[in-house]
């Protein structure tokens, strides 16, 4: 299965570089810059257009019409064959897939938690997931902002991925500067932080490619 991974689009899709072709196209969060529903049902409408033939969306910290009028956007994302996850898991040809949009607190915007609520959202994570989607990156993996000169990714997160034994890949966004792709030796599981947007909120990173194999 070949997983398209983006994030962070900010309603700037228009401006982006060519999507590739694969089975599943993933968008960790942040559809939206403003969060308002009209941005939203645009953004959702341009997803749902892609030829891919499951497209998968969690929501970010900027998509404020998500959390405040859930039910509005998830009719939106099902009336254009686009899959919504909130701390849901949904199984696409035997990989099964989690989305949970919640990141650390910061500046009281959209899905953002405290420790206690954080550690409550990854307990729903199921311990068969294949594929994790969240907005925001685990500690110390695609979290380095250099401005701050520290690592601003979730504890929670990391202890997460670490009782998860089916776990293949980790995909996030969240932080633009942390655009990158590895796997971890230790494990092999594959890290993708898809922010299509820099950190000047340019749609310039291309997206990420994961390919999953046959190993399902």
């Amino acid at each position: 299965m070949r997983l398209v991974c983006i994030s962070d689009t900010h309603s700037r899709h228009e401006k982006m570089l060519p999507i590739p072709d694969g089975d599943a196209l993933i968008h960790a969060g942040d559809l939206t810059g403003s969060g308002s529903i009209p941005k939203g049902f645009e953004a959702i409408e341009w997803l749902g257009s892609l030829p891919h033939s499951y497209k998968l969306l969690i929501a970010g910290n900027h998509d404020f019409c998500f959390e405040d009028y859930g039910p509005w956007m998830r009719e939106q994302c099902e009336n254009c064959g686009v899959i919504y996850l909130e701390d849901e898991s949904t199984v696409i040809n035997g990989v099964k897939f989690h989305g949970s949009p919640w990141t650390p607190f910061f500046r009281n915007m959209s899905f953002n938690a405290h420790p206690d609520l954080m550690a409550k959202k990854m307990a729903l994570v199921p311990n068969d997931t294949n594929v994790l989607i969240t907005h925001g990156p685990p500690l110390g993996i695609f979290d380095w902002i250099p401005d701050l000169g520290e690592r601003v990714g979730s504890f929670e997160l990391a202890k997460t991925i670490d009782r998860l034994p089916n776990l293949k890949a980790h995909i996030f966004g969240h932080i633009h500067e942390g655009y990158g792709f590895g796997v971890r030796e230790s494990d092999g599981i594959k890290f993708a932080n898809a922010s299509t947007c820099t950190e000047r909120y340019k749609p310039t990173n291309p997206p990420i490619i994961i390919d999953l194999g046959v190993e399902f």
